[in-house]
C-alpha cells in the first residue's frame, strides 16, 4: 500500500454522489460513470506498478532508503503544488497532522520491508486485512463476520498453513502495514476535516519524510544522492503518490464512496500482476485463489456496509414522511 489513499478497501470516506442524469440519456450516463471508474483504476495501476519499481530500486538503496527518497520527493512535489498555509491552525490541528504523518511514514516503512521479503501480491493481500478489519468493526453488523471469515480463509491459503512459506518476518511486516493503513484511514479523514484541499496531506507527507530521513541516511548514506537512484525514486514518488492521489481526487467528485472502495478492492490482483510483469514473481493456483477470496471479502464488506446505509436512509425517510402526515 502506498500513500496517499483517499479511501481504502472496506472503508471509504464520504464523497459526493454522482450527478443525476436525465432518464432519456442512458448512453450519456454510461460514459459519465466510466470516466471516474477509469480514473480510480488508473490510480490503482499507478500505485502498484510504482511499488514494483520501488522493489527493483531496493538493491541500490535498501528498503528504508527507497521509502525515504519517495517520501522526501513526494513531499517536495506536494508542497510545491499545494503550497499549504502553516499559520492559522490550532494545536489540535497540528497534533492531528503530525500523527497522520507519523502513521504515513510507518505504513510505508513496514510495507516496503514486507515487499523486500515476500511477493508483492502477497504483501498487498495481507496489508488489505487492516482496512477490512476496520470495516467489519465499524459496521457492527453480524453479516460482515461472513466476509471476515472469507478473508481469513484466503490468508490461511496464502500462508499454506504457516507463514514460513512466505517468510514470517515479511508477512508480519505486511500485517503491520495493514494496521497502519487502517490507522491512516482514520487520521486521513480527521486531517481532511481540519485542513482545506490537500494541505493536510502535504504537511503530513513532509513530516513523514523528516521522520524517515535519519533512518534512510543510516541505511543508504551517500547512495541516496546517486542521480540514477534519485531519478527512479522520483518515478516511484510520482507513480505511487502524486499521480494516484490526483486521479482519486478527481474520481471522488463524481463517484459514490462505496463504489470507490469496491474498485480499490482489486489492489491485490493488480499488485500480483505488477509483480509478475516487472519482478517475475509467479503465482501458484493456491496463491491466486487466496487473493481472490480476500478481494471478494473486501467487496462484500463494502456492499454490505453500503446496503446498510441505504436501508437506514430509507427508514429515516419513511419516519419523516410518517411524521409529516401525522401533522
Amino acid at each position: 500500500m502506498d500513500e496517499p489513499r483517499t479511501a481504502a478497501v472496506g472503508v471509504a470516506v464520504s464523497a459526493p454522489e454522482t450527478a443525476g442524469v436525465a432518464a432519456g440519456a442512458p448512453a450519456e450516463t454510461g460514459r459519465r460513470a466510466l470516466g471516474p471508474v477509469a480514473l480510480v483504476l488508473g490510480g490503482v495501476v499507478s500505485v502498484q506498478f510504482g511499488a514494483a519499481i520501488a522493489v527493483l530500486l531496493m538493491p541500490r538503496a535498501g528498503a528504508v532508503g527507497v521509502v525515504t527518497l519517495r517520501l522526501v520527493l513526494a513531499a517536495v512535489v506536494l508542497l510545491i503544488v499545494c503550497r499549504p498555509k502553516v499559520r492559522g491552525h490550532s494545536r489540535a490541528d497540528w497534533g492531528t497532522v503530525l500523527v497522520f504523518g507519523a502513521v504515513l511514514a510507518a505504513m510505508n516503512l513496514l510495507f516496503y520491508q514486507a515487499a523486500d521479503r515476500i511477493p508483492l501480491g502477497a504483501a498487498v493481500t495481507l496489508e488489505v486485512l487492516g482496512p477490512l478489519t476496520l470495516s467489519v468493526i465499524a459496521s457492527r453488523r453480524l453479516g460482515n463476520l461472513l466476509w471476515a471469515g472469507l478473508a481469513l480463509a484466503g490468508v490461511v491459503l496464502l500462508s499454506g498453513g504457516g507463514f514460513d512459506r512466505l517468510d514470517p518476518v515479511g508477512a508480519a511486516f505486511a500485517v503491520g502495514a495493514g494496521v497502519m493503513w487502517a490507522t491512516y484511514i482514520v487520521f486521513s479523514a480527521r486531517t481532511g476535516q481540519r485542513f482545506p484541499q490537500a494541505d493536510g496531506l502535504a504537511l503530513a507527507m513532509a513530516f513523514g519524510a523528516v521522520l524517515s530521513l535519519p533512518l534512510g541516511i543510516m541505511e543508504a548514506g551517500s547512495k541516496l544522492i546517486v542521480p540514477s537512484t534519485v531519478g527512479l525514486a522520483l518515478a516511484v514518488a510520482l507513480l505511487s503518490s502524486v499521480l494516484p492521489y490526483t486521479l482519486e481526487l478527481l474520481a471522488l467528485r463524481r463517484l459514490p464512496a462505496p463504489t470507490f472502495a469496491i474498485l480499490m478492492s482489486v489492489e491485490p490482483a493488480v499488485a500480483a500482476l505488477a509483480g509478475l510483469l516487472l519482478l517475475h514473481q509467479g503465482l501458484s493456483f493456491t496463491d491466486a485463489l487466496a487473493i481472490t477470496l480476500v478481494i471478494a471479502a473486501s467487496m462484500g464488506a463494502v456492499r454490505t456496509q453500503a446496503g446498510a446505509r441505504k436501508a437506514e436512509r430509507h427508514r429515516l425517510a419513511e419516519l419523516k414522511a410518517g411524521a409529516e402526515r401525522a401533522r
